[in-house]
């Protein structure tokens, strides 16, 4: 379905035609910039402590924007703005509940799963409370009996794992801020500046931050009862707090350009993944990472600035820009880890400059070819990096507790096992990853499907690997070595491998095209599709 940039936020200051690139430079041409809305702060509130301070730059002032008495105000200060929240109790106590239909690692898995129960007649939406799940849509199955009525037919037709999570509520989430001696509160409140820059010390959680970004900010209530911070920011900005921390600035120029089409690409083609909060990106890597404006470097800008408006496609269709940090040597198709319709340009693409190991011949879905694979080391383009190979001892009782508690997020009755009799790799895809593995309990044997292998087991990096018995000179089965190579799911561009061809002398576009063969960078217009 072709989809107008309009429903990007993205209005065209001229008509475009496609534009083929070889290379890193780009005409002189403006373009217009599409506004994004990121969460930087998703959960806000989730601790009765969490704080946000909100600060402008020097010799700016913060303008705040919200409702009094059904009408908007605006106040100006240039002092810090302190943002909390304190519990309000009800009138009286409200039932919040929610149908869960599947509970999954990744937005892909749980996007597929959501189309397999649209395609059965049953409405759903995408939730991230905190791993991703599809929920039976709320304002649909609006009361407690359509509810029940539909996770009995659920549980009729086979699924076990559905279930209606539930509770009273008592009490509610309230923030509130004060300005000159008044305290304000609120649910939404817009935050800008004329400077168009805002500091965020979020001191929330474990981890302490303070950023700056571009743009301007809104507190809003999300679907879990807590609060997110979004920042609403033009992409180019954006791509100034992405660029920096996802391939870093120290990477070849090629290297940074090659990251920030794909950036680029990646932002505007996954838009869709908030829809059930209001905002459409999170700044951690179930999106991309994005830090804000600290990071930014000249040479960093230098490369956004070079590549803007270029986006890579497949027949002027946005690809599904997925990239990762390292492959282990071969990256993997689209559907070796997760659910749902292959992308022709994701496939296993051995990532050396030097052809050395052909596919066609010597499948890695073949458990020998692998192991044989997996013992080169030279030649690649990852080679001299950490997490090229890697090889980790875990005990049993170590693999007991990870799984259990994997299946127990996941409402699965195996997680009542109480010890494991062995794992064994039941099938690889072509390009090594597994596809399944099965792990034989005293209860039974349940299997594990692709990219939900890394949700299951704290020691592998990827599902580049295999196993090794161990049993620590005593009789018995004491654990397994995991043996295996690349950091996360490997599918497509490998932000180590682009590094070593930008240092061979490669251009972002012979790059891209490497990992994401049939593709070409073009200049964004309203002739470029974006698929769902």
């Amino acid at each position: 379905m072709k989809i107008s940039l309009e429903r990007l936020s993205y209005t065209v200051l001229t008509s475009w035609c496609l534009l083929g690139l070889t290379g890193a430079s780009v005409p002189g041409t403006k373009v217009s910039d599409v506004e994004l809305k990121i969460g930087i702060v998703q959960r806000f509130a989730s601790n009765p402590d969490d704080e946000l301070i909100l600060e402008p730059t020097k010799g700016d002032k913060l303008k705040l924007t919200f409702t009094k008495d059904k009408k908007q105000q605006t106040v100006v200060t240039a002092n810090p703005l302190k943002i909390q929240t304190a519990m309000q109790p009800l009138t009286q106590p409200v039932l919040d509940e929610q149908l869960v239909l599947g509970t999954f690692r990744t937005f892909e898995t749980a996007e597929d799963s959501a189309k397999m129960w649209r395609k059965k007649g049953i409405e759903v939406e995408i939730a991230q409370p905190e791993r991703w799940q599809v929920w039976a849509k709320r304002d649909v199955y609006n009361t407690p009996l359509l509810r029940r009525m539909l996770l009995k037919s659920v549980k009729t037709s086979g699924n076990k794992t559905a279930y209606v999570d539930s509770k009273v509520l008592r009490r509610v989430n309230q923030a509130s801020w004060v300005i000159n001696g008044y305290r304000y509160n609120r649910n939404y409140l817009k935050i800008s500046s004329d400077k168009n820059l805002i500091q965020v010390n979020n001191k929330s959680g474990k981890s302490k931050t303070k950023r700056l970004y571009g743009g301007r900010l809104q507190l809003q209530p999300n679907a879990y009862g807590t609060y997110t911070l979004v920042n609403h920011v033009p992409l180019e900005t954006y791509l100034r707090g992405v660029v920096p921390y996802e391939i870093g600035a120290k990477a070849p120029q090629a290297a940074m350009e090659a990251q920030a089409v794909i950036a680029r690409t990646y932002a505007l083609r996954n838009l869709r993944r908030f829809e059930i909060d209001k905002y459409q990106l999170c700044a951690d890597t179930h999106c991309q990472v994005y830090y804000g404006l600290k990071g930014a470097t000249e040479k960093t800008d230098k490369a956004i600035a070079a590549t803007r408006g270029m986006v890579l496609t497949y027949n002027n269709e946005l690809v599904d820009a997925l990239y990762s940090s390292t492959t282990g040597g071969i990256t993997a198709a689209f559907s070796s880890v997760w659910n749902g319709e292959n992308r022709p340009y994701l496939k296993p693409v051995v990532d050396t400059p030097k052809d050395f190991w052909n596919l066609s011949q010597q499948s890695l879905s073949d458990e020998k070819n692998f192991r044989l694979f997996m013992s080169l080391n030279k030649g690649f383009n990852e080679s001299e990096q950490k997490w090229f190979r890697w090889s980790k001892e875990s005990s049993l009782e170590n693999i007991t507790k990870g799984l259990q508690k994997f299946l127990k997020v996941k409402n699965s009755p195996f997680a009542k096992f109480k010890t494991i009799k062995d794992i064994q790799v039941v099938e690889r895809s072509k390009g090594g990853r597994i596809l399944k593995l099965a792990v034989n309990t005293d209860i039974g044997t349940f299997h594990l499907y692709k990219d939900e292998v890394r949700s299951a087991f704290y020691a592998p990096r990827s599902t580049l690997f295999y196993l090794k018995p161990l049993n620590k000179g005593k009789p018995g089965l004491w654990g397994y070595a995991f043996i295996g190579g690349g950091l996360g799911h490997g599918v497509g561009l490998s932000q180590v491998g682009a590094q070593n061809l930008a240092n061979l002398g490669w251009t972002n576009a012979r790059i891209l095209k490497f990992y994401y063969p049939g593709t070409q960078i073009q200049m964004l217009s309203n002739a470029v599709v974006s698929k769902k």
